[in-house]
C-alpha cells in the first residue's frame, strides 16, 4: 500500500474545545500526525510527499461561499476589535436559505456547525494540504501507480458539509477524493468506520446514486453528531437507497463492528463498486479518548483484512483517532490486516 503525507498539516493547531460547557484543550493536535508516521516508519512504510492537483478538486465539492471563507475568515476575524485568537462562532441561523451576512461573525455561524472546529491562521493552507493529499492519493489509483492508497489527512474531513465545518473538519477528504475518482469510475463507494458518523460525507451525496456512502458508527442517539446518522435516513430523490446506516450502542466493540461491517459489505457488494473510499477512523479504539467503542488492535486487523479481501482499489482517507497508548497500533493493525489479504 502506497502511503501519501504532506507536512503543511501540522500548521493547524487549534486550541479551543468545549465539553459540557467546559474548555478543554481540542485533542485533534498536531501530535496525532506523529504518532501515526512513527507507526508507519516502524512498519517499514514508505511515505511520499503529493503532487499539486490545485483547487479544482475542492471547488468540485465545496460551494464557492464556503471556500472563500475558509480563505478569508482568519485574517477577516483579526481585523475585529477585540477578536479572540481562533475564529468561533456564537450564533447559528434557525434556518439556511435565508440572507448570507456580511459579517464575519455572522459568516463564521453560518458556515461553522459547533464549536469544535476554529480556524487560526494556519489553518486553511493545512487544511487544503490535506484534501490535496487525498485527491493525490486518488490520482495514484486512477494512474494505476498502486491498487491500495493510504491519505493520511489531517485535518480529518468526514463532517464538512458541501459548505459548513463541524466536528474538527474542514474540507471533506474523502468526498473530495470520491468525486474525483468519478472521473473515471463510474460508481464509487464510500465505507466510513469511524466511531461518528459522517454526517457531511452523507449530506454531500444524500441525492446521489454514484457515490453508495456506508457507516459505521455509535448510535448518536447518543454521541456525536447527535442530529445525522439514523438507519432511517436512506437517500433522497435518485439516491434514495444509496445511502445506508450502522447505528451502534455506544461502547460496541470488535464482534459488534465486524458484524455491521458483514452487513455493509453485503450492501456493497450488490452496488459492485469500481473503487472504495475507506474513510479510516481509528478513534472507535477501546483507548480513544473520546470514549465511543471499545474496538481491540485485533479487531482493526480484522477490519482491515476483511476490506482488504474485496478486489476493487482501495482509497484509505485518514478520518478521526486521538492520542492515546495504541494509536500508533491501531494504524499499524489496519494496515498488516489489509496488506496480509492483498498478498
Amino acid at each position: 500500500m502506497q502511503i501519501v503525507y504532506d507536512p503543511r498539516q501540522k500548521g493547524h493547531d487549534p486550541q479551543h474545545f468545549l465539553v459540557r460547557g467546559q474548555p478543554k484543550a481540542n485533542p485533534e493536535t498536531p501530535e496525532r500526525v506523529d504518532i501515526l508516521l512513527a507507526a508507519l516508519q516502524a512498519g517499514g512504510h514508505p511515505v511520499s510527499t503529493p503532487e499539486e492537483h490545485g483547487a479544482g478538486p475542492r471547488a468540485a465539492v465545496h460551494s464557492p461561499d464556503y471556500l472563500r471563507f475558509l480563505a478569508t475568515i482568519a485574517d477577516r476575524w483579526q481585523a475585529l476589535p477585540d477578536a479572540g485568537a481562533e475564529v468561533l462562532p456564537n450564533v447559528h441561523p434557525p434556518m439556511r436559505d435565508g440572507g448570507y451576512p456580511r459579517s464575519p461573525v455572522g459568516q463564521a455561524g453560518y458556515h461553522m456547525a459547533d464549536t469544535a472546529c476554529p480556524i487560526a491562521a494556519g489553518t486553511w493552507e493545512a487544511v487544503c494540504a490535506s484534501a490535496n493529499t487525498a485527491v493525490d492519493a486518488a490520482a495514484r489509483l486512477l494512474g494505476g501507480a498502486a491498487d491500495a492508497v493510504y491519505a493520511l489527512c489531517r485535518p480529518p474531513g468526514h463532517h464538512a458539509f458541501a459548505d459548513m465545518a463541524g466536528g474538527f473538519c474542514y474540507l471533506n477528504n474523502s468526498a473530495i477524493a470520491a468525486q474525483y475518482l468519478r472521473r473515471s469510475a463510474a460508481r464509487v463507494a464510500i465505507l466510513d468506520i469511524d466511531v461518528h458518523h459522517g454526517n457531511g460525507t452523507q449530506g454531500i451525496f444524500y441525492a446521489r446514486r454514484d457515490v453508495l456512502t456506508l457507516s459505521i458508527h455509535a448510535d448518536p442517539a447518543d454521541y456525536y453528531p447527535f442530529f445525522w446518522g439514523y438507519e432511517a435516513e436512506r437517500g433522497t430523490g435518485e439516491g434514495l437507497g444509496f445511502n445506508m446506516n450502522l447505528p451502534l450502542p455506544v461502547g460496541s466493540g470488535d464482534a459488534e463492528v465486524a458484524a455491521a461491517l458483514d452487513r455493509a459489505l453485503e450492501r456493497m457488494a450488490a452496488y459492485a463498486p469500481e473503487i472504495l473510499v475507506v474513510a479510516l477512523g481509528l478513534d472507535a479504539s477501546r483507548d480513544d479518548p473520546l470514549k465511543g467503542m471499545t474496538v481491540t488492535p485485533a479487531g482493526f486487523q480484522d477490519l482491515g483484512r476483511r476490506i482488504g479481501s474485496l478486489t476493487c482499489p482501495v482509497l484509505a482517507v485518514q478520518e478521526g483517532g486521538y492520542v492515546s497508548a495504541s494509536l500508533g497500533e491501531n494504524l499499524a493493525a489496519f494496515l498488516t490486516g489489509f496488506e496480509a489479504a492483498r498478498a
